[in-house]
């Protein structure tokens, strides 16, 4: 079989979650959104804007990202 450099693309089918959240967390959401419609001069929905900010904080989590190293190095020994 013919090797790619690009390797095979990753699942990119969303999952659909629904949480709940506390008053004061939403309303800092609704006020996030406010000013990122300000900074940014386009409106997004909560829907929209929360993955990316999940994702952002994952991303710049550092010990999070050791810790899942070391959990995804002990898994492949097993």
């Amino acid at each position: 079989m013919t090797e790619l450099k690009l390797a095979r693309l990753p699942d990119r089918n969303p999952v659909k979650l629904a949480i709940a959240v506390m008053p004061d967390l939403h309303s800092a959401l609704l006020d996030y959104a406010a000013i990122y419609a300000e900074r940014y001069g386009q409106q997004e929905a909560l829907p929209e804007l929360i993955p990316a900010m999940l994702e952002t904080f994952i991303a710049s989590d550092r010990g999070f990202a050791k810790a899942r190293e070391a959990m995804r190095s002990d898994q492949s020994r097993k």
